[in-house]
């Protein structure tokens, strides 16, 4: 069955709970819930086992714990931060039966200078695989299509991903970087859809591609990406869901959360009929 989920970043300000009842009361499966929204919960009294109940309660599962910033080529200190992060985000993960914690590549102006940005992808993965498999979580790894990041391409990102050949490392492929990092379709030829986790849907303005920020995201179907192919193509290779709606855009945190979700997850929908 094909499962639809709501991202935290969709509703912008919106706390955790609302967030949880705008998905259930909009009909998703599963809810991504973002680390601050989920640390504000914990430090405000809340419990990762209350928090796992109240989610059963409401007929939804936890999809992922996102997510892991500048994650692939800090050094010192940073490097060591970004690995307490990592255990921090996989233990709440495990503790709410959630699979996924997501992290996302550094920029470039991150490596220090002579740094192989390959090999330190690698490599960072690799820890961060390593912390997740003591936890009984795994590492989706989201590549940003921005043109300054370090990995904006599906071809890079499973580069690195099929290089490691982690048991905990896996992809996830969200449709507008795909677009704004100049993603082909040729780079899905031969994807696993085992080592695909999570696609994010969402659209996008019709902009050179170059001055595309997560602002200029758009519900599924008000932009220029080709969702109908991309689900297309990805369900021909056998990849069954979760789909994520990951919206950053400002005037969308106006609507009422509980609508919002609703719209979204009918715009989702459309794309398979």
């Amino acid at each position: 069955m094909r499962r639809f989920g709501l991202n935290g970043a969709t509703t912008g300000p919106a706390d955790l709970l609302t967030d949880l009842r705008a998905a259930a009361e909009a009909g998703y499966q599963g809810l991504e819930l973002r680390d601050t929204k989920l640390a504000r919960y914990l430090e405000s009294g809340g419990s990762l086992y209350a928090l796992r109940r109240q989610m059963a309660d409401a007929g939804l599962e936890a999809v992922s714990v996102n997510a892991i910033e500048r994650s692939t080529l800090a050094g010192g200190a940073a490097h060591s931060e970004v690995l307490r992060r990592c255990r921090t985000l996989c233990e709440w993960a495990a503790g709410l039966d959630c699979p996924y914690v997501l992290a996302v590549p550094s920029f470039r102006s991150d490596a220090p200078p002579g740094t192989d940005i390959r090999a330190a992808t690698v490599d960072s993965l690799r820890e961060m695989g390593d912390i997740g498999y003591r936890y009984g979580v795994r590492i989706g790894f989201e590549f940003l299509g921005f043109r300054d990041c370090s990995v904006n391409t599906l071809e890079l990102a499973r580069g690195a991903v099929e290089t490691l050949k982690h048991p905990s490392v896996g992809l996830v492929l969200d449709a507008f970087h795909f677009h704004a990092g100049g993603s082909t379709w040729g780079m899905l030829e031969g994807l696993d859809p085992e080592r695909l986790f999570i696609v994010h849907l969402n659209d996008a303005e019709d902009r050179p591609l170059s001055q595309l920020t997560d602002a200029h995201r758009l519900l599924p179907g008000d932009g220029v990406i080709p969702l109908r192919d991309l689900v297309r193509r990805l369900e021909t290779r056998g990849f069954e869901g979760p789909y994520s709606i990951e919206l950053f855009r400002p005037e969308y945190y106006d609507w009422d959360p509980v609508e919002l979700a609703k719209e979204a997850l009918r715009r989702m929908e459309r794309l398979f009929r």
